[in-house]
């Protein structure tokens, strides 16, 4: 039986126990989600680039990128079947909104609604991206308006409740104490509860570090690997990767026209193009005879930035990129878009089906504590043999212990471990560090040696006792390998 299987058993026994109770609309909401794509919310900072970032993510200028008042209210974005706006008010029927699409962005009109009058927003886009994840955008952690964060931490930090995000992915500039704050409350040492494995750190407007230097990129990517590798935020997310925002959202929604004018500028000789760059301002107002009004060259650093407009630039001179299809492509690599999506695959959605039935487990977990009925000792009993038997979660398990340093040992050896329980992904070439067209020889002569690897630590009387758990779990992950690998 699947832990899948083991989940909806749980949710279908404590819905018999609840039934006829106001926990029960709760507990078949949750037995529905696990049927639906996974949560990821996307959280940070005011002005830490969250919308700009989701839109990447998305491939569509959804997310309002203003100071407006939609920006204050937790957006969600899913898939659907029409083009749809929902406001959902507190103590209110759901009011379908207006909208209009101006100039490739969506504006929502909240009409006579107040951005205190609306609990959430829910934007259904018939999307492929959306397909196999729903996005929540939150309002930024430290606002002006105390009532505009509190929503941000009553959503996924909540009080009484589970958070509906089954992971986040969290923006930063840099490390600041509300970052380590609210990271630490959205992390929890039980593998039912959200915890660093279900947390990517993102090092936002990376562009900027460098003040949109064209090496920008390279002293970001140093910088988020010197946070990443810091203990203290080891503890918090599973890894941290920098993303030119503006530069990953107008990739993926380039136009041939945006293309053309940044031809004009890569036409100049380059001592000239280089001085045209070395400010806003300057961009602006200099080199009328360019061909650019002040509107289209506004518009392009609104669309670009200064770095954006240097590198796309710099690659039509070159030849790197010939075409809009070809600057957008790279302009995605070279943002660092590419990357995240990566990682959001191998740590996410190749493991969405541990991840929903985590959240749904500490759903149950959370109700049984508020209300103790005939039968839910029962319950709870079989939620903590689901929690403490079912392998994903003693990987998981493992993975917040090396990550919070309960499990050490020498660093080639925990970084080992950390690979072949699913730290870097979930499939078997990221497990054994091999490439993605390694054949299947390879693979199970890789994985026949790593078990014996850890059958041999496992059982050495001189390993830690802490090492030792986390070896048997290593091992169990290698025989599924193995097993999986017989089987294909």
């Amino acid at each position: 039986m699947t832990l899948m299987d083991r989940t909806r058993m749980v949710l279908a026994r404590s819905l018999d126990v609840y039934r006829g109770t106001p926990y029960a609309e709760r507990l078949a909401g949750l037995h529905e989600r696990l049927d639906q794509p996974l949560r990821v919310a996307v959280a940070g900072r005011v002005k830490a680039g969250k919308s700009t970032l989701l839109n990447a993510l998305v491939g569509e200028r959804l997310a309002p990128t203003d100071a407006g008042e939609c920006t204050r209210i937790v957006t969600w974005y899913e898939d659907g079947h029409t083009y749809q706006v929902r406001a959902h008010l507190d103590n209110a029927a759901p009011r379908q909104l207006r909208f209009a699409r101006e100039n490739g962005q969506l504006d929502i009109d909240l009409g006579e609604l107040k951005a205190e009058d609306v609990k959430e927003l829910v934007v259904t886009w018939p999307a492929q991206a959306l397909r196999a994840v729903t996005l929540v955008d939150t309002p930024g952690i430290g606002s002006l308006t105390e009532a505009a964060s509190r929503r941000t931490w009553d959503l996924l930090v909540p009080e009484e409740e589970e958070t509906p995000a089954d992971a986040v992915v969290y923006l930063m500039r840099h490390l600041h104490a509300g970052d380590v704050e609210f990271l630490r409350a959205f992390h929890d040492s039980e593998v039912s509860r959200p915890s660093p494995v279900n947390a990517i750190g993102v090092l936002s407007r990376a562009d900027e570090i460098a003040v949109g230097r064209l090496d920008s990129m390279a002293s970001a990517r140093r910088v988020a690997s010197r946070l990443g590798a810091d203990p203290n935020v080891r503890r918090l997310v599973q890894s941290v990767i920098p993303i030119a925002g503006l530069l990953a959202e107008t990739a993926v929604t380039l136009t041939e026209e945006e293309v053309g004018q940044l031809r004009l500028v890569a036409d100049l000789e380059v001592p000239d193009a280089e001085e045209l760059l070395l400010s806003a301002d300057r961009f602006v107002s200099s080199r009328p005879e360019l061909g650019l009004t002040e509107l289209e060259r506004t518009s392009l650093l609104d669309r670009f930035g200064v770095f954006g407009v240097r590198l796309a630039t710099t690659m039509l001179r070159r030849g790197v990129a010939g075409t809009a299809t070809d600057l957008a492509r790279e302009l995605a690599e070279r943002s660092g878009l590419n990357d995240l999506q990566d990682l959001l695959s191998s740590l996410f959605f190749e493991r969405r089906d541990v991840l929903k039935c985590r959240s749904a487990l500490l759903a149950v977990a959370e109700v049984l504590r508020a209300r103790t009925l005939p039968g839910s000792d029962a319950v709870a009993a079989e939620v903590e043999s689901v929690v403490a038997s079912a392998h994903p979660f003693n990987e998981l398990r493992v993975l917040s212990g090396v990550r919070s340093g309960w499990v050490s040992g020498k660093e080639e050896v925990v970084a080992e471990l950390e690979r072949v329980i699913g730290g870097a992904g979930g499939l078997a070439h990221q497990r054994l560090r091999l490439p993605s067209d390694a054949p299947g020889k390879e693979l199970t002569a890789a994985a026949t040696d790593a078990l014996t690897r850890w059958q041999r630590r496992a059982e050495n009387p001189l390993t830690t006792y802490e090492l030792a758990v986390a070896a048997r779990v290593a091992v169990r992950s290698c025989e599924g390998m193995l097993a999986d690998l017989s089987r294909h």
